[in-house]
C-alpha cells in the first residue's frame, strides 16, 4: 500500500507516535451528567450564522458514549499514544467551585480504557472550550483567569496524576485568542484588539503557572506545550510585503514561545503589539518563564503575507488560490499542502539556543472523502502524511531534536466554524448513523506502524 522511501524504524526506537483529538469536537453529550455549557455551546446557539450550515457539536461523534470502541481504533491502527483534551465545564460546570463527579468519572473511564489497551493517555486541559460562566466574567481577557486555571489544574492533576504522566495546559493559545477575541470567527466571537492583547498575555501566564502545578502534583511528570505554527514568507521582495511577513511571523510563531524562554515579548518594530505591556504587571515576565520538557508544534501549511491597507496587526494572507496553487494541493480548509513548511518551521524553532526537544503534536489534512462500498480511498491524505513525514525525518537527520509525531485526528468531527464539512479523520464518521469506517489512510498508518 505504501511507496515510502522511509520506514518507522528510520525515526528511531524511542520516537513517539500518537493521535490527537479534542473534547468539544468529538464528545457530544453537551448538557448531560452535570456538564455546564462552554463558550462553544453558547456560540453555536446564539451566533449560529457564523457556523457553516448553522451546525453544532451537541452530538458530533458521540464519543462520550462510544469511547470504548473508538479508543480501540487507536490500538487497531498501531498508535501508542492518545492525546485527549478535557472539557473544563464537564468537570467544573461553572468553571470554578463545585466539582462534577460524573465528569471526573467519565475521564477516569476514558483513561482506564487507554491503559487497558496498552495506550498511553496524554491529557490536555484546554482546547478552546472555556466554561461559559467564566466568559461571562470576562473570560481570557480577565486576569482572574490565572487563578481560575490554577484551580482547574490542581483538581485534574490530583484526580488523574497517578495514571497520566504527560500533560499540556492549552492547545494553540494564539488560535483561541485570535479566533475568539480579535477575528470573531470563533467563540466567544469578539472583534476587540485590546481584549486580544489581554487574553494572550493571560493565556501564557496560565501555561506557566499550570505547568508548575503539574510538576508539583504529579511526580516525574512530563509537561509539554502545543503551539500552532506556520512558515511565513512575503508575497515578493517589496518592503511592505516583507514587513507584513515579519509581523505575521511574530504573531504566528514567536509570540507564544519567546516569553516562555525568558526573551520577553517580541514587540520590536511592531507598534500594535507593543501595547501588550499595558497589561504586563511586575514580575509577570519572570512568572511567564517556564522550562517545558518539550515543545509541541502543530503545523498544517504555510502563510504567504501581503501588505494590508490597515496593517494594525500584521497582514493579509495571499491565499493559495490567489497564488495559483493547483486545486489538488489545496485542502478543504483552503490551506496549501506544503510539506517543506514543516521542515522549515522545525528548523526555525530548533534555532533558539534554549529550545527543549520538539514534537509534532498535530499534523493532518481535510480532503473530500467518499464512502463507497464500505471503503474510503483517500489517496490525497496518504500522500499528505507521506510527504510531511519525509520532511520531519529530513529535519531529524539534520540534527533537529524532534521526538514524536501526532496525526490529527482519529475521527471526522466538528471543525469549529467550518462545521462538519472538512474531514480530518483517519476513521470516517457517518454523522447520521454514527457508523465508523477506517479510511485507507488509517490502514496506511496501521501498516507503517506495525510492531
Amino acid at each position: 500500500m505504501s511507496d515510502n522511501t522511509f520506514s518507522k524504524s528510520d525515526f528511531g526506537p524511542d520516537f513517539k507516535w500518537g493521535l490527537a483529538t479534542s473534547a468539544y469536537q468529538i464528545e457530544g453529550a453537551w448538557n448531560i451528567d452535570g456538564k455546564g455549557p462552554s463558550i462553544w455551546d453558547h456560540f453555536t446557539q446564539t451566533q449560529a450564522h457564523k457556523i457553516k450550515n448553522r451546525q453544532n457539536a451537541n452530538i458530533t461523534c458521540d464519543f462520550y458514549h462510544r469511547y470504548k470502541s473508538d479508543i480501540a481504533f487507536v490500538k487497531q491502527l498501531n498508535f501508542d499514544i492518545f492525546r485527549v483534551s478535557l472539557s473544563w465545564s464537564r468537570i467544573l460546570p461553572n468553571g470554578i467551585g463545585n466539582v462534577n463527579q460524573k465528569g471526573l468519572d467519565f475521564y477516569h473511564k476514558l483513561i482506564d480504557r487507554c491503559l487497558e489497551l496498552g495506550i498511553e493517555p496524554w491529557l490536555l486541559l484546554y482546547h478552546f472550550d472555556l466554561p461559559q460562566a467564566l466568559e461571562e466574567k470576562g473570560g481570557w481577557a480577565n486576569r482572574d483567569i490565572v487563578q481560575w486555571f490554577e484551580e482547574y489544574t490542581d483538581i485534574v492533576t490530583r484526580a488523574f496524576g497517578d495514571k497520566v504522566k504527560t500533560w499540556f495546559a492549552q492547545n494553540e493559545p494564539i488560535g483561541f485568542t485570535i479566533g475568539g477575541y480579535l477575528a470573531k470567527y470563533h467563540a466567544p466571537g469578539y472583534l476587540a484588539p485590546n481584549k486580544f492583547l489581554k487574553a494572550i498575555h493571560h493565556a501564557l501566564l496560565c501555561q506557566a503557572s499550570s505547568g508548575r502545578i503539574m510538576r508539583q502534583n504529579v511526580p516525574n511528570c512530563t509537561v509539554g506545550a502545543a503551539l500552532s505554527c506556520a512558515y511565513t514568507s512575503p508575497k515578493n521582495q517589496q518592503k511592505r510585503h516583507i514587513d507584513a511577513a515579519y509581523r505575521m511571523n511574530i504573531i504566528l510563531n514567536r509570540l507564544c514561545i519567546e516569553p516562555h524562554l525568558g526573551m520577553g515579548y517580541p514587540t520590536k518594530r511592531f507598534s500594535y503589539l507593543q501595547k501588550i505591556h499595558r497589561y504586563v504587571k511586575a514580575n509577570d515576565l519572570e512568572d511567564i518563564c517556564f522550562d517545558f520538557d518539550f515543545i509541541g508544534l502543530q503545523n498544517y501549511s504555510q502563510y504567504v503575507a501581503k501588505h494590508a491597507l490597515l496593517p494594525f496587526i500584521w497582514a493579509f494572507e495571499n491565499s493559495p488560490k490567489q497564488r495559483g496553487i493547483a486545486p489538488e494541493m489545496i485542502t478543504d480548509m483552503g490551506w496549501e499542502i506544503y510539506p517543506e513548511g514543516i521542515y522549515k518551521i522545525l528548523k526555525q524553532y530548533a534555532a533558539y539556543p534554549s529550545m527543549p526537544p520538539l514534537m509534532i503534536t498535530e499534523n493532518g489534512c481535510a480532503v473530500p472523502d467518499t464512502l463507497q462500498n464500505g471503503k474510503v480511498h483517500d489517496k490525497r491524505r496518504i500522500q499528505f502524511f507521506q510527504t510531511y513525514l519525509e520532511q520531519v525525518l529530513k529535519a531529524k537527520k539534520e540534527g533537529v531534536d524532534v521526538r514524536g509525531y501526532f496525526a490529527w485526528t482519529l475521527l471526522d468531527n466538528f471543525e469549529w466554524a467550518e462545521g462538519f464539512d472538512p474531514r480530518f479523520g483517519l476513521v470516517h464518521v457517518d454523522f447520521e448513523t454514527q457508523k465508523r469506517t477506517i479510511k485507507d489512510s488509517g490502514l496506511w498508518f496501521q501498516q507503517f506502524l506495525q510492531k
